[in-house]
């Protein structure tokens, strides 16, 4: 009993850690020019033109921990639209997004498309489905469906913020 007292404070403490820290969400100035064909790069230059955290998620299928740094400013953004932060292709609007409280940016339907692609994921002894840019082939999250949320599809897109560059409408063009 003695070392639950003990562990469970430092994992408490630790998960509480780990919520509140993360990268930011990257926010642009205008909206990227948008690729014409598949991206494909070497390990080395993605290592290059992505910070740590941005490979782990959209290179090795990695998921940032929930309620970070970058999830904030998501709940926070007002009309804008995601862009993938590998290839810039553009991914969802503002105008999709929906407050799940799941701790990650929920989408119920993507900006276009197009841009995105499903695929199906049995790992971690779990059946979903993983949404990747069709651009890049990068790791975004997963798309859940039949939660009931009121929204228009009943549907989730669960996206990894560092995933996303953020383009607000007013500087859109």
């Amino acid at each position: 009993m003695k070392i639950f007292n003990t562990i469970i404070p430092v994992l408490v403490i630790a998960l509480i850690t780990s919520c509140t820290r993360g990268e930011p969400m990257e926010t642009g100035k205008k909206a990227p020019e948008q690729p014409t064909e598949k991206v494909v790069k070497t390990e080395e230059e993605w290592k290059k033109e992505l910070t740590a955290e941005q490979y782990r998620v959209l290179r090795q299928k990695g998921t940032e921990a929930p309620n970070g740094k970058a999830y904030k400013q998501f709940k926070e953004q007002g009309p804008g639209t995601y862009y993938c932060v590998g290839c810039n292709a553009k991914l969802f609007h503002s105008d999709q997004k929906f407050d799940s409280k799941c701790g990650w940016p929920s989408f119920w339907d993507p900006a276009k498309l197009e841009g995105i692609k499903t695929i199906a994921d049995t790992s971690h002894g779990m059946i979903r489905t993983e949404v990747v840019c069709a651009t890049c082939e990068g790791h975004l999250g997963h798309l859940f469906s039949g939660e009931g949320f009121d929204t228009p599809k009943d549907q989730r897109f669960c996206i990894n913020a560092v995933t996303l560059r953020f383009v607000p409408d007013e500087v859109e063009g």
